[in-house]
């Protein structure tokens, strides 16, 4: 569990981050947004004292290169950055701010790529997409010795269960349902 939760809700609209600030949940996600709502959002997570993760590489009006990384992390300050991009993590862990790299297991050549990208990155976290493979999702943690996020085709609370008891720090979903069946107030 990532600080007690299981689940990272992830809010893909204003609806599901209006859900989140209203929660008891601590930590969430940004998905997809736009750079102009960027710092009115942060305003508002930290108001409610929520510490939201960015996805840079779905911020719409958003270059995804180290100049973009830089100015993430010393004019929003998001309390991560999630990226595919090995030179946003890398700038994020120089800026001082957790870095998870997001991984694709679309097949073994593309499941190497990711291995050697992580080495030389060598980000807070991994999260694995599709994080409904939990075998896989045990073979990224012991190829790498990162901490893992399952995300991504996420859909009922067995698939958080399998991802958590193959090892998964946490889950990222942007499922209603599972914000609800996870809340950490219940």
């Amino acid at each position: 569990m990532f600080h007690g939760q299981a689940i990272l809700p992830a809010a893909k609209s204003m609806k599901q981050f209006e859900q989140i600030l209203s929660s008891s949940y601590e930590y969430g996600v940004f998905l997809d947004t736009h750079i102009a709502q960027l710092k009115n959002i942060y305003k508002m997570a930290n108001h409610h004292q929520k510490k939201m993760f960015l996805h840079a590489d779905l911020v719409h009006g958003l270059k995804n290169d180290e100049y973009a990384a830089e100015y993430l992390c010393q004019e929003i300050k998001p309390y991560g950055i999630i990226s595919t991009r090995g030179n946003m993590i890398l700038k994020a862990k120089q800026k001082g701010v957790i870095a998870i790299q997001r991984v694709f297991m679309l097949d073994t050549i593309a499941l190497e790529k990711s291995y050697a990208l992580l080495q030389k990155t060598q980000p807070d976290y991994i999260e694995v997409l599709p994080g409904v493979v939990p075998h896989m999702i045990k073979e990224v943690i012991e190829r790498t010795n990162i901490p893992v996020f399952a995300g991504g085709l996420i859909r009922t609370a067995n698939d958080v269960e399998q991802a958590l008891a193959a090892g998964a720090t946490a889950v990222t979903t942007s499922n209603d349902q599972l914000f609800a069946h996870y809340r950490t107030d219940k």
